[in-house]
Order: structure tokens, then sequence, then C-alpha cells
């Protein structure tokens, strides 16, 4: 070993001249000391600093935050261009800020929401269609929207118990589609969405109601509409259930409740209406009705002819007993409950005695039936031609 071994300083500060070792480590303690005072300190600075980094870009993002709450994307101005919006029935603000700023007419739902939450007319918006202009303030949408001018769809309520050409027929005078284009689309009924049990008919499973009809819609669209309302509304009375409950199967229930339908006047009627269907098919009576008659010969009328009784048709229930193949019309809701809850009773005949104020008497007896049939008839010959 040399000299310099011996006196060599292990922290770098060289070779030193011979000390007293006590001295020697109290020196050196003191140095490890100041060191980690030096790393302390560094380490409380990193801190500091990085804690103000953190929190210092919270705030900048915090602030943005706030203000894009309070003061969210939208555009200025009228906006341009034209973009047919559908608002849906029963819509709220924020579905109808994401329906707009989906069509791009608003640039965000926020700002929209913001705009309808301080509208007090907002709650009157109607469902349907509009006709709106892409790029639009919120203010400025929602002002198009409140202006029953902006209305684009048409607007149109089929009744009850109207038969599918009286549909087409009706849909053809609003939309301008012919009658024709409605029939070919219900003889290709795979694209429609009609339940299994409809066999491909769509003879009462155009579901009767309002409905908004797309400006720009098909005939196959507006079809498949109307079908998917009555797959929706079935679904929500379980009439699959409800039919099972009553030992028929759901096309069964849909063709009875057409006849109910077809021969009622008054809601209150339907039940006793399809206690009488019943009570005919249990015992084996044809049902006898005009109108699976008048269904078969595609008329309307209060006059039924012994010639029109003879037509060979599995609609006419003069020569056929049981129900019918199909249903007559598309009956409403409450002909389809009538039809898997019908009233308790003995009756076996009804006749609308006046059928203008739609007044119908219910008998069980074939006595009984005759009288109510001379009402009638009084009935028709006050009124000629009816």
């Amino acid at each position: 070993m040399n000299d310099l071994d011996l006196f060599s300083d292990p922290y770098g500060d060289g070779p030193r001249a011979e000390e007293p070792r006590g001295r020697r480590d109290q020196r050196r303690r003191r140095k490890r000391q100041k060191r980690r005072r030096r790393s302390g300190r560094a380490a409380a600075l990193f801190a500091m600093a990085f804690l103000v980094a953190v929190f210092g870009t919270g705030g900048v993002l915090g602030y943005a935050w706030l203000d894009d709450k309070q003061h969210p994307p939208d555009y200025g101005g009228a906006g341009s261009g034209k973009v047919t919006v559908q608002i849906s029935d029963g819509a709220t603000g924020s579905v109808i800020g994401a329906t707009l700023e989906r069509h791009r007419v608003v640039k965000s739902s926020r700002a929209f929401v913001k705009v309808y939450n301080k509208e007090t007319r907002a709650s009157s918006i109607q469902p349907g269609f509009y006709q709106m202009r892409l790029r639009m303030s919120s203010a400025a949408a929602m002002a198009l929207l409140l202006d029953p001018k902006s209305r684009a769809g048409n607007q149109i309520t089929i009744p009850e118990g109207r038969r599918a050409i009286e549909v087409f027929e009706l849909l053809a005078k609003k939309t301008g589609i012919s009658v024709k284009e409605f029939q070919a689309v219900a003889r290709r009924p795979k694209k429609l969405g009609l339940p299994s049990y409809a066999r491909g008919k769509v003879e009462g499973y155009l579901y009767p109601g309002r409905y908004d009809l797309d400006p720009n819609g098909s005939a196959e669209q507006i079809l498949k509409e109307m079908v998917a309302r009555f797959n929706r509304e079935a679904e929500s009375v379980d009439l699959v259930g409800k039919a099972r409950e009553a030992k028929m199967n759901p096309a069964t229930v849909i063709t009875l409740a057409s006849l109910v339908q077809a021969e009622g006047g008054k809601p209150s009627d339907l039940p006793k209406i399809s206690r009488v269907i019943y009570n005919r098919v249990a015992r084996g009576m044809p049902l006898q009705f005009d109108t699976t008659v008048l269904y078969a010969l595609n008329r309307r009328t209060l006059t039924v002819t012994n010639d029109d009784l003879k037509v060979d048709s599995p609609y006419n229930t003069y020569l056929h007993r049981g129900l019918p193949p199909g249903p007559i019309a598309n009956p409403g809701p409450d002909a389809i409950e009538a039809a898997v809850s019908p009233e308790d009773g003995t009756w076996l005949y009804f006749i609308a005695t006046d059928p203008t104020s739609k007044v119908t008497k219910f008998a069980t007896t074939e006595p009984e039936r005759q009288a109510i049939e001379k009402e009638f008839r009084a009935w028709q010959k006050a009124h000629p031609g009816q």
C-alpha cells in the first residue's frame, strides 16, 4: 500500500495531512448532513413546482369547463340550406337538442337546451316533421320549431275500422302516392315487419291513429311505420299472452276484433258484440254479418240484398259458419280488448236500430230480435237512401 492510500479522502476532497480520527469522523458527518439538507430542499422545490403546475392546469381546465357549461358552443345567425327533421312524440328538450345536433342544425345540444329551458312556449312544440336550416343559432332553431309554417310533414288520422284499400285511398290523397303503389307494397310484405301470425297480409295490421308522415317518405316506409305501430301496441297489451288465455291465436283475435269494430257503434257496445260472436260460434250458428258480405263485395252500404247474401266468398258468413278467414278491417285498441274480454251475457243478436246516432240494441230470443229489427226498418223508412 502506498502513502496516498492511507490518507486519501473517500468523499473526494483529495489527500490531507494526517488528522485525529474523531475530528475526521465529525467532519464527515457534517458533510453528509449538509448533502441531505440540500437534497431535501431540492425535493421540496420540485414538489412545489409540480403542485403549481398541476393546480394551475386544473384551474385552467376548470375555468374552461365552467365557461363551456355557461356558454356552450353555438352557431350564430339564421343558418342556410334545408334539412327535414322529425321531432318524436313526447320528446324532451335534450332529445330535441340531440336530434338537431345530429342533423347539424345546431352546434351543440347543450346550447339548444339552454334556450329551450328559457322559452315558456317550449312545451307547445308538436311532434312531426319540420323544415329546418343548417348551422342555425339555437334561438333561431327554437323560433322555427314554434312556427306552424315550419311543419313539413303531412298529418293524417286513420280512423278505426277502415279496410286496407280505404287506408291506401286516404294515404294517397294526403301524400300524392298512388293507391296502386300502396297495393304493390302490400303484395311484397316481407319488408314491412308484419308479425308471423299475419301470414303476409296487411289487412288488420295497419294500426289506426294519428301519423306524421315524412314528406319524403315512400309507400313502403309509410306502411312499415303503421305495421311497426301495431307491433308496439300488440306488445304493450301482451296480445299473444291474452290470446293464449282466451284459447285463441293472435290472428284469430285480430279477425274477431275486426268484426267487432266493423259492427260496433259506441265503444260501450263492443264487448257486447264480442259476446254475441262468442255465443253464436259456440252454438254453431252462422254469424250472418252484413259487414263480411260487404267486405267480399268491396262495398259500403246499409242496404244488403238477397243477391248480395249469395256471394261466393269465404267471407260470406251467411254461407260459412265460424269466423271469416282473416280480418275485414283494421281494428283499434278497444275492439282488440273486447275480442279477448267479452262482456258476460246471453245475447245472440244485435241490430243498429239508429245508425246515425250509433244506437245498437241486443236480443237473446228470436221474438226479441224481430222487435228490434222493426225499429231498424222504421228508421230506414224515415231515412230513405241511407
